[in-house]
């Protein structure tokens, strides 16, 4: 009886692959890991082969523990943004260039002028920003020519495993917008822009929606992965859009929020809209749209306060006891605010020049403050993105539900419920991302006949965080009167530090 399907994720630190069953329970999973390449400042690559290795040594490893004649189909959920040129029989021409490389910052501007940032955003339901691949695609063409127009085609993570797996060229829609280059009301790629970026649309995947079965594991692949040999292959989606799914948000008054090294969260809406709060994104159910923010600076800001600063309340950096010291310090801080733009700003601002702000330092603040200071900063900009949605949809967020690293913390979750004044709960799992796979590849192969049925069958939540006083009245009036003016009242100033600092500080 084939009674399982499969969920893999290649994200950018490693691929895992879990096996769900037909209540989103986790019967086994496999994984190893995958290395960021960093050759020069601003610029993050991958081998991309190294996706292929590392989905198959995966895969052989859950095969350890489950029978393979069990799995009934596999579903690719991946890192989003991050694509690599590929020849006829897609090996990779050079490394794959990801999400989080910020080389192509006069690409991106030298885009807006050509299409207009604001029309971009309305066709493409993206806003000006690095992470999508549209202007690192046009630094290709500019700083090396050949390997842009000898390419076969250009992968992202989704595309480039199934043809590994099928032998056929096609991607989910819901990967191939995150190159920033299709039509989101046609579901068709915008040939006009790709031609002016200097590229073919002959080079880019063939198309579905996702839950689409694309086709089956080809002999050659079986061989490799241990797969059997005609498993069918379900269009899947990126890892934002997966979580949400993985997470049961499928309305516009739930939404998932994502407390990882990015904070990525929002709400489902059956309209496409755009607003300088979000990006749109296609949603996993047909005809649906996830309406997300983007902050690039979640936990990989709490990263860098550890390695930093984190050694000084102890003999080494310990997240626990900066947990038990802030939560003595209360809401607020007493008084320091912080904006954690360490990686940018894409929503509401879209400012690639943006830069993060700590204001309201005094004598009696501690370490143990920055560290509150920032878990607060991560709440209120979720926030700022939030009323946003809410205001360009009509829509109120009831409830979040809240996954990945940061969620483990008992303190965060409160902080998130006070600064949201909304119940926020655990997703039931921690692989939230991957079930967003499974359940797609469990309405694919039959097994439920709605998206939205698959997702309310397979998912739940765990514990739950209500708003309490007198929290929740502080974080009002700090966001309110203060955090949402902070930074537009200091982004011209910002935007000529950033200039000083890449012309003459290096």
């Amino acid at each position: 009886m084939k009674d399982l399907v499969l969920g893999i994720d290649c994200s950018t630190t490693a691929a895992k692959v879990v096996a769900w069953d037909r209540d989103g329970r986790p019967v086994g999973e496999g994984r190893a890991p995958l290395e960021e390449i960093r050759p020069r400042p601003l610029h993050s690559e991958q081998h991309a082969e190294g996706w292929w290795v590392a989905t198959r040594t995966a895969m052989n490893d859950l095969l350890t523990s489950i029978d393979a004649d069990r799995i009934a189909g596999i579903c690719i959920t991946h890192q989003r943004e991050s694509y690599a040129p590929v020849d006829e029989d897609n090996k990779p021409l050079r490394n794959a260039i990801l999400w989080d490389d910020g080389r192509s910052q006069r690409q991106l501007e030298w885009l807006g002028e050509q299409f207009g940032d604001e029309e971009l955003h309305r066709r493409t339901g993206r806003g000006p920003s690095t992470t999508q691949a549209s202007s690192k695609l046009r630094w290709l063409v500019e700083a090396e020519p050949d390997t842009a127009a000898e390419a076969h085609k250009f992968m992202d993570v989704h595309g480039f495993l199934v043809q590994r797996l099928t032998g056929e060229w096609t991607t989910s829609l819901a990967s191939a917008d995150s190159f920033g280059l299709t039509e989101a009301t046609e579901g068709e790629w915008a040939v006009d822009i790709i031609e002016g970026i200097g590229l073919r649309p002959e080079q880019f995947c063939d198309t579905v929606p996702p839950g689409t079965k694309i086709g089956e594991v080809t002999e050659w692949a079986a061989q490799l992965t241990g797969l059997p040999p005609g498993t069918p292959v379900i269009a899947g989606l990126g890892d934002g859009q997966a979580a949400c799914l993985g997470a049961g948000v499928t309305s516009l008054d739930r939404a998932y929020l994502n407390l990882g090294t990015a904070v990525t969260g929002g709400p489902i809406d059956s309209k496409y809209v755009t607003d300088p709060s979000c990006r749109t994104l296609y949603g996993g159910a047909p005809g649906t749209f996830l309406l997300e923010s983007v902050l690039r600076g979640g936990l990989a800001t709490m990263t860098w306060f550890m390695q930093h600063f984190g050694d000084t309340l102890g003999e080494a950096a310990d997240f626990d006891r900066y947990e038990q010291a802030a939560r003595e310090v209360g809401p607020g801080a007493s008084g320091l605010l912080l904006v954690p733009y360490w990686n940018q700003v894409m929503n509401p601002y879209w400012d690639a020049s943006a830069s993060g702000m700590v204001v309201g330092w005094h004598q009696k603040h501690g370490r143990e403050h920055l560290f509150r200071a920032i878990e607060e900063g991560i709440g209120f900009e979720f926030r700022l993105s939030m009323e946003g949605i809410e205001a360009a949809t009509g829509g109120r967020i009831e409830e979040y539900v809240i996954l990945g690293g940061g969620s483990n913390s008992d303190l965060w979750c409160q902080i998130m419920a006070d600064i949201l004044d909304a119940k926020v709960t655990r997703a039931h799992t921690a692989e939230a991302t991957n079930l967003g796979a499974g359940i797609l590849g469990a309405f694919g192969v039959g097994w439920y006949d709605s998206v939205e049925e698959a997702a309310a069958a397979m998912t739940d939540v765990a514990e739950g965080f209500e708003p309490a006083e007198p929290a929740r009245g502080i974080y009002d009036a700090l966001f309110n009167d203060v955090y949402r003016h902070l930074f537009p009242a200091a982004q011209e100033p910002l935007q000529r530090l950033s200039r000083i600092r890449e012309e003459r500080l290096g």
